[in-house]
């Protein structure tokens, strides 16, 4: 049973949530409010049905994976201020995927993200969680040092990505959360080894 939803300490209004399909408007409406993220990955706002696929995509067939969270933090009027898409046990158990995590762009440049991150990261570790992967759309710089000063590593890079408008070159990025080794990590997930397919 997971443990209760992370808090957010550096913004003591807003609580987390669990987002289902019936939070769809609300998820939509923060993408609108926030497009920053679409426009630099995808080359245009959000689409309208972008919340909605976002509630229903899960990992390519094939891929082994134990379930799939949506959470969303929200402010006292209910609105979102930064959302983020979980995958557990992704292609090997104990490794999580951090799908998407967007932070209000009026919070960009604050603590906000980095502690709300920092305590996302927490949760994960306490529901199992050794290592966390995600991928980052090379040229998107503040995503990319973010990510960096998270302590993540890069494992590969993955090209030829159509996402929206544009063709994307993606650098897998990794971190042991209780101090394994990249090559370890490998082993586990061979999709990630530089030169595989």
């Amino acid at each position: 049973m997971p443990t209760p939803l992370p808090s957010s300490p550096l913004l003591p209004n807003v609580r987390v949530v669990e987002l289902q399909a019936s939070d769809e408007d609300l998820l939509q409406r923060f993408y609108e409010r926030n497009p920053l993220y679409f426009e630099q990955v995808n080359g245009t706002p959000p689409r309208p049905d972008e919340a909605r696929e976002e509630i229903r995509d899960l990992p390519p067939e094939g891929w082994s994976f134990s379930a799939k969270r949506l959470l969303g933090y929200a402010d006292d009027e209910g609105e979102l201020v930064a959302m983020a898409s979980l995958v557990s046990d992704l292609m090997a158990p104990r490794v999580w995927l951090v799908g998407l995590f967007i932070v209000a762009t009026e919070l960009h440049g604050s603590p906000a993200a980095r502690e709300i991150y920092a305590e996302l990261e927490r949760w994960m570790q306490r529901n199992g969680a050794l290592w966390v992967r995600l991928g980052v759309v090379v040229g998107n710089q503040r995503a990319e040092r973010f990510w960096e000063r998270q302590g993540f590593t890069e494992v590969r890079r993955r090209d030829g990505l159509t996402m929206g408008q544009r063709v994307n070159e993606l650098r897998v990025m990794v971190k042991p959360l209780a101090g394994g080794r990249i090559d370890e990590y490998l082993a586990m997930v061979p999709r990630d080894r530089p030169g595989e397919p």
